[in-house]
Parts: structure tokens; C-alpha cells; sequence
């Protein structure tokens, strides 16, 4: 493996919307080679043919993912680092973009590890995963007008009757004042088309499921774990291989508590929150069934019930949280190992010894 701390080049590219800005050390020398480039395919595969086999290192954002596998394919190595981890960055009293492209470059020469490297998806995964997150966001939309709209007319002494957002647009067009009508039938429309659309993302989803990422039928048989938690899932982990244990899983999405240790002080921290936001919520919803009045029982939902009575104003939280991240290293545990779903598989084996 070539030493780049005494050969070879390496190029810290701090990316920006427009203007993305490199700086270019060689042999562990300051070779003063910098400049900057349209942050657009064509420009940066030029751009990267035109460079000699390098280290590319850059901070994850909303360009690395396809300018990291651009590169590859030019002949780079590519790191990209967690730019919670580049404090030198993001705390910098002077910080401008040529100056964080220099940074980069010099931490990249020295260790990568010091970045602590992300790992991005594959661009398939990452094409279906916006299926995923378009569908949740259309699902967030329909909630925010069918709110407005039972609030606006209960502001004048109306009500909508309880029903399903599926039939919301109908039941509230015939319960709506008179006077109102101008005003919300337009948001009933919408969410009308809403709820056709959502359908048809689910259908999608169901499509992916089956054709191209069937693992997830072996992850729903987790109560709780459906058609966009299993999907989500597979695609957020991509590669279940790099995790050296199942129990990494937890921590990859931000479910494991953090640490402050010094001396003789280790404060209790809440959970990191790093990692896929959107998976981890599924993740978190999905525990609240299993410990919720319909979910069914097993080994999970026992050991969740009996941290949630504990006792303490938080213990049912730090619970669904608990179950959350047990979930997350189940599904992970399933899809490597190729086992099926025990509900009592713990006590099974206790009842065996």
C-alpha cells in the first residue's frame, strides 16, 4: 500500500454548490498546485482524468456521493470524511474554501483514519432510496394539510368526523362550512392526488421488494418491520459485510447512547443521533408497535416491556429507543446469517439448556 505521508499525491477538494476548490500536495511536499471547478459532471470528470493517480479526500455532502464514485472511475482513491470529525474545519477562525481544501489534503497525507472515512451507497441503492424518502415526504405533506384543514374548520365551530386520511378529502367536502369551501377544497384536492400518489409509491415499493431486494421479505417477518422499513433498511446499509458485528448496526444509525469518559466522570449521554435520520425514525416506530397494545408477543417486546417498568418519567422512551436499536441488530443479524424469525428463539434456547 503506497505510503502517502512520503510519495504519491493527494488532493483535498472542499465541494460547494457552485465552485468546488482543490489544493494538491506531492511527496509529502507542498507542491502549491491549487485552483477550483465547476461542480458539474463534465468539468470534474475532466478534471479528474487529468490528475495522476491520487488520494482524493473530501467531506460527505450533497455532492460526494456521485463526485466520489465519479472519481473512482477516473483512477482515485477516494476518502470521505465525516465532517463531524474535521473539528480543524467547521472551527476554524479562518475558514474559506481554499483553506479547507489545503486542510483536507494534509490530514488525508497523514492518517485517514483521523477522518473517520464514510462508506457511500451504492448509486442504485441511492436512486430506489429517493423512492423511499419521496414517499415519506408526500406522507408528511398530506399530514400537514389534513391538519390545517381540521383546524381551520373547527376555528369557525365546524368539525370533520374521525376517518382514514384515505377518505379524508370526501368526508371533510361534505362536513366543511359553506363559507370555507372556496378556501380548503383546494387542499382537499391535494390531498386527494396525495393519497393516489402514495399509493403508487407503495406499489413501487412492493415491486423493489419482491424483484430486486428480496432479502426484505425475510426482514418483514419482524413484527413491527414492513415494506419501507425492511427497503430502507437494505438500502441504507447497503453492504451489510462491512459491519464486523451485527451490534455496529446500533451505532451506525445514531441508536447508542454517547460517551464523555474522563478520569473518574462518565456521564450518562443520550443516544449520538448520527447517521440516517429517516431510518432510524422507521427504526423508532417500529419499536413503538412491538411494545404498543397490538404488538405481538415475543422475546423483544418482553424485554422492552420490562425496561419501559423500570419506573422514571423516561423509562417508556428509553425503552422504544432500547427496542429500536435491538431491532436494528436483529434485521442486520437475519439478513447476513440467512436464519428466519424466532419470536422466542432466547427462550427457546434457555428452555433447551
Amino acid at each position: 500500500m503506497k505510503d502517502y505521508s512520503k510519495e504519491g499525491q493527494v488532493i483535498g477538494l472542499d465541494l460547494g454548490d457552485e465552485w468546488s476548490h482543490y489544493h494538491v500536495l506531492k511527496g509529502g511536499e507542498e507542491v502549491g498546485v491549487k485552483g477550483r471547478m465547476k461542480t458539474r459532471r463534465a468539468e470534474v470528470e475532466q478534471w479528474g482524468r487529468q490528475q495522476e493517480g491520487s488520494r482524493v479526500v473530501m467531506e460527505a455532502g450533497t455532492h460526494s456521493p456521485w463526485m466520489s464514485r465519479l472519481l473512482e472511475a477516473c483512477g482515485h482513491e477516494v476518502v470521505v470524511a465525516n465532517p463531524r470529525k474535521v473539528q480543524l474545519i467547521t472551527k476554524n477562525m479562518k475558514k474559506r474554501d481554499p483553506v479547507d481544501a489545503r486542510l483536507l489534503a494534509r490530514l488525508g497525507r497523514v492518517d485517514v483514519e483521523l477522518l473517520s472515512p464514510v462508506k457511500h451507497r451504492s448509486a442504485e441503492a441511492q436512486q430506489d432510496l429517493a423512492v423511499l424518502r419521496a414517499r415519506d415526504m408526500a406522507v408528511r405533506v398530506r399530514s400537514q394539510l389534513i391538519l390545517h384543514v381540521r383546524g381551520a374548520v373547527k376555528a369557525v365551530g365546524g368539525r370533520v368526523g374521525s376517518c382514514t386520511t384515505g377518505s379524508f378529502a370526501t368526508r371533510a367536502a361534505e362536513q366543511m362550512p359553506a363559507e370555507l369551501r372556496p378556501a380548503l377544497l383546494p387542499l382537499l384536492e391535494a390531498v386527494g392526488a396525495l393519497n393516489q400518489q402514495i399509493r403508487h409509491y407503495d406499489q413501487t415499493i412492493e415491486e423493489l421488494g419482491q424483484q430486486r431486494y428480496a432479502v426484505t421479505q425475510r426482514l418483514r417477518t419482524v413484527p413491527g418491520v414492513g415494506p419501507v422499513t425492511s427497503l430502507a433498511f437494505v438500502l441504507v446499509v447497503d453492504d451489510p459485510r462491512r459491519f464486523r458485528s451485527s451490534r455496529a448496526v446500533g451505532s451506525y444509525v445514531g441508536l447508542h447512547s454517547g460517551s464523555r469518559q474522563s478520569g473518574e466522570q462518565d456521564p450518562q449521554l443520550p443516544i449520538t443521533k448520527q447517521g440516517d435520520a429517516f431510518l432510524r425514525r422507521l427504526l423508532v416506530n417500529s419499536a413503538q408497535y412491538v411494545l404498543g397494545p397490538f404488538g405481538p408477543d415475543s422475546d423483544l417486546r418482553q424485554w422492552g416491556l420490562r425496561l419501559a417498568g423500570r419506573g422514571g418519567k423516561n423509562a417508556k422512551k428509553r425503552a422504544v429507543v432500547a427496542v429500536a436499536r435491538k431491532m436494528a441488530v436483529l434485521l442486520h443479524h437475519l439478513w447476513v446469517s440467512g436464519e428466519v424469525y424466532e419470536a422466542f428463539y432466547g427462550s427457546s434456547r434457555q428452555a433447551a439448556a
